[in-house]
C-alpha cells in the first residue's frame, strides 16, 4: 500500500472529516499537557530517581502506556489502564454471568448498558489503585534516603486518590469524545500519542550516540532496516485474514426475495491483538516488582535475576504466556457456536459443511489453526525486539508490544479516514501498489 499526496490533499475538501482531525488533535493535545500536571505533595526529583532504577519492573509497562505520567506521577499517572482492565473484567464475567450475557446480546441497549458498568469499574479501580500508590509512595525513598510524599497521611493519601482517579475519568472521557466526535478509537489513540511522545526523545539519545561515536553510521542503518522490515511485517500479519466462504440460500419474506449471494466469514490472524503481550508481561514483571521492595529476601532476589528481560528463562515464559493467553481470549471474545447459529438461523453455511454442530466445530477448528500462527508471530514480534535491545544494545524505543499497538492504532485509524474519503467520492488515502483507485 502506499500513500498518494491526491489523497491526503483530499482530507481537506471534506469540512468534516477535517473538523473531526482537528477535534482528534486537540483533544490528544489536552492529554499530553495533563500528563506533566503533578500530582501535589510529592518529591519530583526523588520520584524520578527511584523509576530509574525500576525500569525493568511493572512500573515500566505502566509508564509506557501513560506515556511516562507515571514516572512524573501527573494527574494522569493511572493512564487509561483502569478502563482498559475494567473492560477485560466485563468480558471475562460476561462468560459466567447470565446477565452480562443477554446484556451483550442485546444489541446496542446492551452494549451501552455494558459500557455505563465499565465506567464504574474503571473508577473503582482507580481509586483501588490511587489508594495502593500513595500508601507505596510513602514507604519509598529516593538516592540517599530522601523521602518521595512531602507530607505523609491520610490527607495525602485522600488527595492522591482523587486526583487519580479524575485524571483517569477524564482521559476516559477524551477518548469516548474523540471515538464519537473524532476519527479513530479514543482509547486506542491515547495509548498511541503515549507511546509516540517518547520517540523524539529516543531519536535525540540516538543522535547522541552517533556524535559521540558509541555508533556508527553503519549501525543505523542497520537498525533502520530493521525497523521497516518488522513495521512492514507486522503491518502485513495484522491485515492478513483466512475467510471461509459462506453461502445464503434464497428465501422469500412476503413478495421479496432474499438472499442467494455468497460471502465470506473473515478470520484474523492475531484476534487476540495486544492483550497477550500485556497480560504476559505484566505477570512476568509482577516478581521482579516484589523483589525490588523485598531487598532482604534471597529467594526473591534470585527469582528477580532469573527474570531479568532478556534472560532465557524469562524469553520462555514470556512466549510460553503469549501463547496461553492468545488462545484463551480469543476463546474469551469469538464464540464458533454463536457464529454457527447465527449462520443458520440466516440460511447461511459453508459449502460442504452441515449447518449447526459442524460448522461450528469447523470454524473452531480453524480458528485454532490461524491462533496459533497469530501466537507465533506476536512472541516473535515482542521477542526480537527485547533480544535486540538487552543483548546487542540497540539504542531505541524498540518494544515489540508498543509496535504492536502503534502500527496496529495507525492501520485503523488510516482505515477510518479512507472509508470517510470513498463515502464521499473521493481519492482513497491509501492506493494499491498496482495503481490508483477508480472513483
Amino acid at each position: 500500500m502506499a500513500v498518494t499526496g491526491a489523497g491526503v490533499s483530499n482530507i481537506l475538501k471534506i469540512p468534516e472529516l477535517k473538523r473531526r482531525l482537528i477535534f482528534t488533535f486537540m483533544l490528544l493535545a489536552i492529554y499530553r499537557v495533563g500528563a506533566h500536571i503533578p500530582t501535589p505533595g510529592v518529591n519530583g526529583d526523588a520520584l524520578a530517581a527511584f523509576f530509574a532504577r525500576h525500569q525493568n519492573t511493572i512500573f515500566g509497562i505502566f509508564d509506557m502506556f501513560s506515556g511516562g505520567a507515571l514516572l512524573r506521577l501527573s494527574v494522569f499517572a493511572l493512564g487509561i489502564m483502569p478502563y482498559i482492565s475494567a473492560s477485560i473484567i466485563l468480558q471475562l464475567l460476561t462468560v459466567v454471568i447470565p446477565h452480562l450475557e443477554r446484556l451483550s446480546k442485546e444489541g446496542e441497549q446492551g452494549r451501552n448498558k455494558i459500557t455505563q458498568y465499565t465506567r464504574y469499574g474503571t473508577v473503582v479501580l482507580s481509586l483501588i489503585q490511587g489508594f495502593g500508590i500513595s500508601i507505596g509512595l510513602e514507604n519509598m525513598s529516593g538516592p540517599g534516603s530522601v523521602a518521595i510524599v512531602l507530607h505523609p497521611g491520610w490527607s495525602f493519601r485522600l488527595m492522591t486518590m482523587i486526583t487519580l482517579t479524575a485524571g483517569t475519568a477524564f482521559i476516559m472521557w477524551l477518548g469516548e469524545q474523540i471515538s464519537e466526535r473524532g476519527i479513530g478509537n479514543g482509547i486506542s489513540l491515547i495509548i498511541f500519542a503515549g507511546i509516540v511522545a517518547r520517540l523524539p526523545q529516543a531519536i535525540g539519545n540516538t543522535f547522541r550516540m552517533v556524535s559521540t561515536g558509541e555508533m556508527g553510521i553503519f549501525g543505523i542503518l542497520i537498525l533502520l532496516v530493521l525497523m521497516v522490515g518488522v513495521v512492514a511485517f507486522i503491518i502485513f500479519m495484522e491485515q492478513g485474514q483466512r475467510r471461509i466462504p459462506v453461502q445464503y440460500a434464497k428465501r422469500v419474506v412476503g413478495r421479496k426475495m432474499y438472499g442467494g449471494q455468497s460471502t465470506h466469514l473473515p478470520l484474523k490472524i492475531n484476534t487476540a491483538g495486544v492483550i497477550p503481550p500485556i497480560f504476559a508481561s505484566s505477570l512476568i514483571m509482577f516478581p521482579a516488582t516484589l523483589a525490588s521492595f523485598l531487598k532482604d529476601v534471597p529467594a526473591m532476589q534470585m527469582v528477580s535475576a532469573a527474570l531479568k528481560p532478556g534472560s532465557i528463562i524469562y524469553e520462555l515464559l514470556y512466549v510460553a504466556f503469549i501463547f496461553f493467553f492468545c488462545f484463551f481470549y480469543t476463546a474469551i471474545v469469538f464464540n464458533p457456536a454463536d457464529v454457527a447459529d447465527n449462520m443458520k438461523k440466516y440460511g447461511g453455511y459453508i459449502p460442504g459443511i452441515r449447518p449447526g454442530k459442524r460448522t461450528s466445530d469447523y470454524i473452531d477448528k480453524v480458528l485454532t489453526r490461524i491462533t496459533l500462527g497469530g501466537a507465533v508471530y506476536v512472541s516473535a514480534v515482542c521477542v526480537l525486539p527485547s533480544i535486540m535491545m538487552t543483548r546487542f544494545h540497540v539504542p531505541f524505543y524498540f518494544g515489540g508490544t508498543a509496535l504492536l499497538i502503534v502500527v496496529g492504532v495507525a492501520i485503523d485509524t488510516v482505515s477510518q479516514i479512507e472509508s470517510h474519503l470513498i463515502t464521499r467520492n473521493y481519492e482513497g488515502f491509501l492506493t494499491a501498489a498496482s495503481g490508483k483507485r477508480k472513483r
